[in-house]
């Protein structure tokens, strides 16, 4: 595995991450604590792993230029800020709700997982989205608007 696998390897992770919470709160829904328990702490295993990986690649890549155009260029930067921004968010947030829960303090531990759960829902899910568009959509961005009216013509 080489310094240019590890975008990949990184959305893998956020997008593991992000079953692994909609699959958690399912079980917590079902008062399933055990299986909760270990379904948020492989979350929090593999964003760990992830952040890792995402501080070497940018320390040894630099960051990478968002080469789409037009309509799509705005859409991108929203995204981008609003992940940037939760994501730093999110790790005293994540750290708290965990620390509560694995020291039985459960009601306390509902109350932040309560703005936990989605906005860590939000950063692994865009963080897909993110290397989506970066990785693998940015450089037939440019072409996107014509290719999605040929497609749209085709259901007329």
């Amino acid at each position: 595995m080489g310094l240019s696998d590890l975008p990949t390897l990184n959305a893998f992770l956020n997008g593991t991450a992000a079953v692994l919470l909609l699959v958690g709160r399912n079980y917590i829904r079902r008062g399933e604590r055990q299986k909760h328990r270990k379904c948020m702490i492989g979350a929090f295993s593999v964003s760990s792993l992830f952040l890792i990986s995402y501080l070497f690649y940018h320390y040894n890549h630099g960051s990478q230029p968002f080469l789409g155009s037009g309509w799509i260029r705005p859409v991108y930067f929203t995204i981008l800020i609003s992940h940037t921004i939760l994501a730093a968010a999110v790790v005293p947030m994540v750290l708290l709700t965990l620390r509560r829960g694995l020291k039985s303090e459960f009601s306390r531990h509902k109350k932040i997982a309560r703005w936990t759960y989605p906005v860590w829902l939000y950063v692994s899910v865009t963080g897909v989205i993110i290397y989506l568009m970066l990785y693998q959509l940015s450089p037939a961005m440019s072409d996107l608007p014509v290719s999605a009216i040929v497609l749209l013509s085709s259901f007329a």
